[in-house]
């Protein structure tokens, strides 16, 4: 039975950020090889008024501009109903909004998420995107870090790129089987290779010795040297 396609819907003011970089590299690949398909939607086509307003004042007064529900409702019925992309039937669906106050996205995220068939992230931009959007089209608000940026179009990709490379086909299984945050929670060992010494620079010696059993463990030591004290 053939796979059906990882879907990643990005619904944002400025798709020509979000195009290259999901066109390009490991993703790009991926796309051609009908492993993921990646699609970026310009807010503004679901707006009705002719200046294609996507933002007004917010209530209770206060700097800045609020961007509007009604234009990110249609997106989001409209792409879940698959009249702008292909989206197929009985497809599970997640809807995350970008945002500062969201929760911290992780590595178990991304392994969470990449169970899902089709997610669709809704990026902010001015002072935020109007509550209601994450409270009734939302299942979650995710963010990337404790700060601030101008919108939610890295966030998107960011996450994009650590669920799209755990999809089967997109990276070697070898290589997810070592990378940080892969192993028992710790981060990735040190990794070298030619030449062996440069300018004095030396590579550690026990990678020299063709011990495969003591290189593993001095790799795992190693890791555990890097291991977050925060989470310890």
């Amino acid at each position: 039975m053939r796979k059906k396609k990882k879907q990643f819907d990005v619904v944002t003011l400025f798709p020509e950020i979000v195009e290259p970089y999901v066109g390009a590299s490991i993703l790009g690949r991926a796309q051609k090889a009908k492993l993921i398909v990646v699609k970026a939607h310009n807010l503004r086509d679901w707006t009705t008024d002719k200046h294609k307003t996507v933002d007004d004042t917010p209530y209770g007064g206060g700097a800045g501009m609020v961007m509007k529900v009604e234009p990110f409702e249609k997106a989001v019925q409209t792409i879940k109903g698959g009249r702008v992309v292909n989206v197929l039937k009985k497809k599970k669906t997640r809807v995350i909004v970008t945002a500062a106050s969201g929760k911290t996205f992780t590595q178990q995220d991304a392994r969470r998420l990449v169970q899902y068939d089709h997610l669709i992230f809704l990026c902010g931009r001015y002072e935020g995107i109007d509550h209601r959007v994450t409270e009734h089209l939302a299942d979650e608000a995710l963010s990337i870090g404790d700060y601030v940026l101008t919108g939610g179009e890295l966030p998107a990709m960011v996450m994009i790129d650590a669920i799209a490379r755990m999809v089967p086909g997109v990276i070697e299984a070898e290589s997810l089987a070592s990378e940080s945050h892969t192993q028992e929670g710790f981060l990735e060992y040190p990794q070298y290779t030619k030449p062996e010494d440069y300018k004095g620079w030396k590579v550690p010696d026990i990678l020299l010795s063709g011990d495969h059993k003591k290189i593993a463990q001095w790799r795992k030591v190693q890791a555990k040297k890097k291991y977050p004290p925060s989470f310890s």
